[in-house]
């Protein structure tokens, strides 16, 4: 697969951070909000690049595309991060074509997830691809691959046992504060932001804890009685977020902001106090450890859990490999299809061309001509050579390379 014929540029690519080589630090500073994300595609379309999709999570930060060489793509995120190219050679990887579409295939399908079996990722990749399109940096093969990687994903999730127990990082939180906090039900839980991750983690709280005392805080109060009308949460205006946080027992800070949300400086109380920062960037200040009664997990620490759920997921990795190796040969065998198909579409087209001069010819010469009839009879023929030609190109035993420049050989077809 060294050469995709779909684009003005012959590799495709793969290049980003993750977990397992970043921390939470330097994932923060290469992370894109919606903003970065738009104004780095803008800035792909200046370099003549012109198909592209970007992820940006807690856990990675990706660019999928083509390009002559991937420094370009790389060129592009220390950009528009606060990550300079010294640390991304440190931390990150870079996949061409084969190794892309893998690596794009197990994201996507929570194998490459911080927490095994996290399928938040998915939603992130359609957000990507559709930020592309409407920037019109969506191509054919970039559209279908990820469409075939969301099939692959909704085959895992069902059909495997890689995501039972509801792992994501907004169950780990809610998990660790089971483990963690005594009387769980009776202590004053605090949760700051409302955006997905805090929407889940709502969810899971009220599932699990048999909490009556949560409260949301959010920037924009609709929002917050949006999702707390949903779970039946006590909702808290943001300018009294310092007065709520005195109440608390346990905060949750899910903010998304690039910068701290919560420090030192607004935490007055004497009692226990246990802040969990799902963040990235980190939002919660590193300075709140210098209050003695403060103790601080991040979603780093939380993805540490090991328990019996996690044990059997990873006995059905080899499930999940083999759905997507099913899946991405049907997405190879489109790829070969498309390789070939400006061949046939010459191959057709010459046909055409003699077919008409051939009837022409006949028409002049011969005065009881039935057009009609050889026009349906020469169709039936062009048709039949066109179907044989395809059906040889597709077989596995031949070389479509091979057999592409052979006939365009024979039959003088214009490149």
């Amino acid at each position: 697969m060294e050469q995709f014929n779909i684009s003005k540029y012959n590799t495709f690519y793969a290049i980003g951070l993750s977990y397992e080589k970043a921390n939470a630090e330097v994932r923060g500073r290469f992370s894109l909000d919606v903003a970065a994300k738009e104004q780095l595609l803008k800035d792909a379309l200046s370099e003549g690049i012109d198909d592209a999709i970007v992820i940006s999570t807690c856990n990675r930060t990706e660019i999928y595309g083509f390009a002559q060489h991937p420094f370009q793509l790389i060129k592009l995120l220390c950009k528009n991060s606060k990550g300079t190219i010294e640390e991304f050679e440190k931390v990150a990887y870079v996949y061409k074509n084969n190794d892309a579409i893998n690596h794009m295939y197990r994201v996507g399908t929570g194998l490459e997830s911080q927490i095994l079996g996290d399928f938040e990722i998915i939603g992130q990749l359609k957000n990507g691809a559709s930020q592309s399109k409407k920037l019109n940096l969506l191509n054919t093969f970039l559209e279908r691959l990820v469409n075939c990687v969301i099939s692959a994903s909704k085959r895992v999730k069902t059909d495997t046992e890689i995501s039972s127990g509801a792992t994501s990082v907004s169950f780990a939180s809610v998990q660790y504060i089971l483990n963690n906090v005594p009387n769980i039900s009776d202590k004053n839980i605090l949760l700051f932001g409302a955006g997905k991750i805090g929407r889940n983690t709502c969810d899971n709280l009220v599932k699990h804890t048999q909490n009556k005392h949560i409260t949301l805080v959010n920037r924009t109060k609709d929002k917050a009685e949006e999702v707390a009308g949903k779970f039946h949460v006590t909702v808290a205006d943001y300018a009294n977020l310092q007065t709520e946080i005195r109440k608390s027992d346990v905060l949750i800070v899910a903010t998304g902001a690039q910068l701290p949300t919560v420090s030192k400086e607004i935490i007055y109380t004497d009692k226990e106090l246990l802040i969990l920062d799902l963040s990235i960037p980190k939002n919660v200040s590193e300075d709140v450890l210098e209050l003695s009664n403060v103790n601080l997990v991040h979603l780093d620490d939380l993805s540490q859990i090991t328990d019996d759920t996690l044990k059997r997921r990873q006995a059905q990795i080899p499930l999940a490999e083999a759905i997507i190796k099913e899946n991405k040969e049907k997405f190879t065998a489109w790829l070969e299809t498309r390789k070939f198909a400006p061949t046939i579409k010459a191959l057709k087209h010459k046909l055409a061309e003699i077919q008409s001069e051939e009837i022409d010819y006949q028409r002049k010469k011969s005065t009881d001509f039935n057009e009609e009839q050889a026009v349906i009879l020469s169709d039936r023929i062009v048709q039949k050579i066109t179907k044989q030609f395809a059906n040889h190109l597709k077989e596995n035993n031949t070389s479509p390379d091979e057999s592409i420049a052979l006939i365009s050989k024979v039959f003088q077809l214009e490149d």
